[in-house]
């Protein structure tokens, strides 16, 4: 039997997929490269967004119409936030839940038999030190926590991944340990917020960050996204253990709007002071530091002068990546008993905010042409020559390479997304 799936969304369902593949190649079921080759086909979907809503949607109409003679799986959290409308897109599709991964290959078996299997529902089943496979040899995702403590109005992520579940650390560092072992070179540390971890169950991800990378060998941690209200109690240690060699000097610290007024009504938890505290703290302790953000534009109670808060405080903390997301309604999520603002002043605010974003990224990264740089060898680029990573996790294009191998070089230009590089 062959299985092909495709994933949609973060690094967070990647990972999940990589353990549906593992459970499934550990239960002697192939996994394949392509919808062609497969009996089955598993569509992992993501539901954060209304346009990616929209593509697996769309994905797993066009399986069965176009692909009558293999069976169709739906996984991700689509199951779990949405199982009304998958249901009546996909009536005869077998699903599992995000939580329920453990049971790949019996809704595998149980679909390539004819039957029409729905595995969902929450779990406290764990993520860590299980079977795993992937393509990537080089770089390891390690979920930590499932979950969050946010209740945030715009999201319905939460009502997919449940309550806060964090994985031990003594877990998490033994399989890092492994992953190195075998040859990985970037160890991705992820959750819906990482700095939720071990509120739940008493550890600290300042201590997490410490262990993994007190790890012997030759890689570099990556910490995925963090809330600001939960870095709030820990910020120093935090801080301190990111200051560690081994620790890309990155952050990903949604904002989402610069006005206290919006903030509020989304229900996130801190201010505009408290996030600059952070953002501070930070920059004083890790000069060389990226900051990542999220902004959503034309949140629907958000004004002309809350947007101009916005365009303020991107230019007062010029971070080095900006993610806009349009505001849409989703499905459960509290905001969506709200009149959207209308659709011309969204895209003209959306149109705005991407100009300035290109002007700041690009202003930010040029500010590196000229300099010496330690970079780490990741990918192949699809253009040529190889994508690396600074320590400051900022893309570097660089030719004649080695993939997994440190290089220094020195950065000829830059873009508003990556830089160009000789190497030395």
């Amino acid at each position: 039997m062959k299985v092909y799936i495709q994933t949609y969304g973060c690094t967070f369902n990647k990972a999940d997929a990589q353990i549906m593949a593992g459970v499934l190649n550990e239960n002697d079921i192939d996994i394949v490269d392509s919808i062609e080759e497969a009996d089955i086909v598993i569509v992992n979907t993501c539901y954060v967004k209304l346009p990616t809503e929209n593509k697996v949607t769309y994905q797993i109409q066009q399986l069965q119409k176009n692909y009558p003679d293999k069976k169709v799986i739906v996984s991700g959290c689509m199951v779990e936030i949405d199982p009304e409308k998958l249901d009546k897109i996909g009536p005869n599709v077998s699903w599992i839940g995000p939580h329920q991964l453990n049971k790949s290959a019996d809704v595998v078996n149980a679909t390539y038999c004819g039957e029409v299997v729905r595995e969902c529902g929450f779990s406290k089943e764990s993520k860590v030190c299980v079977p795993k496979l992937t393509d990537d040899s080089l770089i390891h995702i390690i979920q930590i926590c499932e979950g969050c403590l946010g209740a945030c109005t715009f999201c319905c992520t939460r009502f997919a991944r449940g309550p806060l579940n964090s994985y031990p650390i003594a877990d998490i560092v033994e399989e890092a340990r492994q992953a190195i072992e075998d040859g990985a070179c970037e160890i991705q540390l992820t959750a819906q917020d990482t700095a939720a971890f071990g509120r739940d169950s008493g550890e600290k991800l300042s201590d997490l960050i410490k262990e993994v990378a007190n790890l012997d060998g030759d890689f570099r941690v990556r910490v995925g996204m963090m809330h600001p209200k939960n870095i709030l109690n820990d910020v120093d240690e935090i801080i301190d253990a990111m200051k560690h060699p081994k620790v890309y000097n990155f952050i990903h610290l949604p904002i989402q709007s610069g006005s206290d007024k919006v903030l509020s009504e989304m229900r996130r938890g801190h201010t505009i002071e408290q996030y600059l505290d952070i953002v501070s703290k930070f920059r004083s302790e890790i000069p060389d530091l990226t900051l990542a953000v999220d902004i959503i534009v034309g949140y629907p109670t958000e004004t002309d002068d809350d947007f101009d808060l916005t365009v303020e405080l991107l230019k007062n903390i010029k971070p080095s990546l900006i993610h806009l997301s349009k505001y849409q309604h989703r499905k459960g999520a509290i905001s969506s008993s709200l009149r959207e603002i209308p659709r011309d002043v969204m895209k003209k605010r959306s149109k705005f905010l991407s100009e300035i974003k290109s002007e700041i990224t690009e202003e930010e990264n040029k500010l590196l042409v000229g300099t010496t740089q330690k970079v780490l060898v990741l990918e192949e680029g699809s253009k040529g020559g190889f994508i690396a990573k600074t320590d400051s996790y900022i893309p570097v294009i660089v030719d004649d390479v080695e993939l997994g191998s440190f290089v220094d070089v020195k950065i000829t230009e830059a873009t508003a997304t990556y830089l160009k590089s000789e190497l030395l």
